[in-house]
């Protein structure tokens, strides 16, 4: 979320900078809501004065013996005119933080100005693509040919957008995930990290997939997760009356529960609402979890294969950072993704996104995008972004500064890498004329010394 002082100080440089992601920031709708708040708020100043000079008024005649009914009257009076105020106010800033809530985050002054994919700007390359002395497969022939590949059988068991995997082609997938959380935990210092897959609706608005985003989410109704049992069981020393149950249990019936899109989610969310030590930052943590996403608005692309799916893989890296920190921690996170590429010998290249392809949450984000010779081009693999305070504003999450006073953190994470997207470059880059696979040196520990991967 946007800071509502930035807005107030400099409307227009803000709407400006929202300009550039195609964004129309509608002022003369925050300016009514700010108008009205400063008026009730105004208001509210001159009544609570009013209320505590009579307040004044009544101890002092009280002493002297004097009729107080009139200054009783009179605070009373002015406290319901106060209560009013109240909820007007309330009213008011709930509209105004929804109003905030839909507006993604100003990009970095180092952004380029664009507004699709092919204005985004090159950063660098790594490696060279491989060159083959044969027609190439793309991994959906090399998965089917090795027998490790099923997109029939996942399609009966689920629908589109689903795979399945066998055999070695399953390990493969495995040891992936398994050397990129190795390689993360042991050299690049991060905390590995096993969260839940469900979120509850405050997490989801925490890290800006909700309101904004709810269509691109799988939900699931909380009654199928609590029983009435759990639920009687929660404070039943607060909670003793009957009604109360009943309300607390239609209550958790009504709330949503969301498939996470994205470890991100539940891993920043584990400071929502805290306020960190200087001395413990920066926090770095790594989970690999499954990823849901109904991939609204995307029909017709990608169809083939497990370059988009409802469900995959991804090891997430996540850092919670000093203000002063994030920049460099940005260039540290993205070097780390970069070492997974680098090690298993896959050819990629770093281009920073413009301000038009963006994510909503973010101020800068540079994407990793890997060769895949069957497409003969670089495939998105990693995002990695700074968020600045945009997200921990959302939820609250702070540190105390060298004054002692609460701040707000910076947010960054990264995938590090998105696995299954791994795993098709392998076979890809990897794949040899009889339709084999070679396996990179890196993985072969965990692969059982396996060298090649050859159909049945």
């Amino acid at each position: 979320m946007l800071d509502k002082q930035a807005l107030r100080n400099d409307l227009a440089a803000v709407a400006a900078r929202l300009a550039t992601r195609g964004y129309v920031l509608d002022t003369a709708k925050f300016d009514q809501l700010e108008g009205e708040r400063k008026v009730i708020q105004t208001r509210s100043q001159e009544l609570q004065a009013k209320c505590n000079a009579a307040s004044r008024q009544i101890g002092y005649n009280r002493v002297k013996g004097n009729d107080v009914s009139a200054f009783m009257a009179e605070v009373a009076n002015l406290g319901d005119e106060l209560k009013q105020l109240e909820t007007r106010l309330e009213k008011v800033q709930h509209e105004l933080n929804a109003f905030l809530s839909v507006i993604p985050n100003t990009p970095h002054e180092s952004v380029p100005v664009g507004k699709l994919e092919a204005d985004n700007q090159e950063v660098r390359k790594w490696g060279a693509p491989p060159k083959f002395d044969f027609v190439v497969k793309d991994h959906v022939g090399i998965g089917e040919g090795l027998g490790g590949l099923d997109f029939e059988t996942a399609t009966k068991i689920s629908g589109a957008r689903f795979s399945l995997l066998k055999g070695p082609l399953a390990r493969l997938h495995r040891a992936l995930a398994q050397f990129m959380l190795d390689l993360h935990t042991e050299q690049h210092g991060y905390i590995e990290t096993y969260v839940p897959y469900l979120v509850n609706a405050d997490s989801m608005y925490g890290t800006g997939q909700l309101p904004k985003f709810e269509a691109d989410l799988f939900s699931v109704n909380a009654s199928a997760v609590y029983t009435t049992e759990e639920i009687n069981q929660v404070e039943l020393d607060k909670i003793e009356e009957k009604e109360r149950r009943v309300t607390l249990l239609r209550t958790k019936q009504h709330n949503k529960f969301y498939l996470i899109p994205t470890a991100e989610v539940p891993v920043t969310n584990m400071v929502r609402d805290e306020i960190v030590p200087l001395e413990k930052l920066p926090l770095k943590f790594v989970a690999h979890t499954p990823c849901f996403r109904s991939e609204a608005g995307s029909y017709g692309k990608d169809t083939r294969g497990m370059i988009r799916q409802h469900q995959f893989d991804k090891v997430e890296l996540v850092q919670i950072v000093h203000p002063e920190k994030s920049y460099e921690g940005l260039e540290e996170l993205l070097g780390h993704a970069e070492a997974i590429l680098q090690k298993l010998g896959l050819p990629y290249r770093v281009v920073k996104l413009c301000t038009g392809d963006m994510g909503f949450s973010a101020a800068l984000t540079y994407d990793i995008e890997v060769w895949l010779p069957a497409q003969n081009t670089y495939r998105e693999i990693s995002s990695c972004s700074n968020f600045e305070a945009f997200q921990a504003r959302r939820m609250q999450a702070r540190f105390r500064n060298a004054r002692g006073k609460p701040e707000l953190l910076h947010t960054l994470n990264g995938s590090g890498l998105a696995v299954g997207r791994t795993l098709v470059a392998v076979l890809e880059n990897y794949q040899q004329a009889d339709g084999s696979v070679v396996v990179p040196e890196a993985l072969r520990p965990y692969m059982g010394g396996m060298e090649v991967i050859r159909a049945d």
